[in-house]
């Protein structure tokens, strides 16, 4: 931004033929810098998608789910799969929409806005990932606890425990668990797209002032 800062201070000098130009290059830069962060959310989001469905197929839980003996959930957490791979590539595809528009907008009032959109398309990417973490955690806690055989003691211990104290010591550390890997993600989240959103942001504020 040390090109921006430049032009701003020059921006705010007496000379009234020199602020419109001036004015006009800010815009400029402001619009280059926007387009530039918004591809590069598109870039990582598809790295993402890449990384995290290479892990899929990397790590067959198709064989953990036969080791169990719970194949009749297979074809839910199938349909699971296939949801999520559906709704990531639609974000996906609005960080590209997002990008292209952002690339070819010729106002200031069109480039706020888009700037607005990108990162509300960003904020509901960021919690869908985190629900989506959350449900599957739930699930495989689940399975496990139905299905794993190497339970089977631990299931005898909750279903002689009259006062329930070992399933809520069990619901407690499974809450924290999650809780703490969803924390762990978020900031992982807030690290991938927090810098990015947050120069957006800053560009926003400085288009207000163009605008206004």
């Amino acid at each position: 931004m040390d090109g921006l800062d430049f032009l701003k201070r020059d921006w705010e000098k007496e000379n009234q033929n020199y602020t419109q130009v001036s004015e006009f290059d800010i815009y400029k830069m402001l619009h280059k810098n926007s387009s530039s962060n918004v591809k590069w959310i598109l870039i990582i989001g598809i790295l993402e998608f890449m990384v995290w469905t290479g892990i899929g197929l990397f790590f067959n839980t198709d064989d953990y789910i036969k080791s169990i003996h719970a194949e009749e959930m297979m074809l839910y957490l199938k349909i699971l799969t296939y949801v999520n791979y559906i709704v990531v590539l639609f974000f996906i595809y609005k960080f590209y929409q997002n990008y292209r528009n952002i690339s070819t907008t010729a106002s200031t009032s069109q480039l706020m806005k888009d700037i607005l959109k990108t990162r509300k398309t960003v904020n509901n990417y960021v919690w869908y990932n985190l629900a989506m973490i959350s449900v599957s955690m739930i699930l495989g806690f689940m399975m496990a606890f139905l299905y794993n055989p190497k339970l089977s003691v631990l299931k005898d211990k909750i279903a002689s425990d009259s006062s329930n104290a070992i399933l809520l010591k069990i619901v407690c550390i499974l809450v924290l668990t999650i809780l703490i890997l969803l924390t762990l993600f978020w900031l992982f989240y807030k690290l991938l797209y927090g810098i990015l959103l947050r120069r957006l942001n800053s560009n926003y504020k400085e288009l207000r002032k163009i605008e206004i």
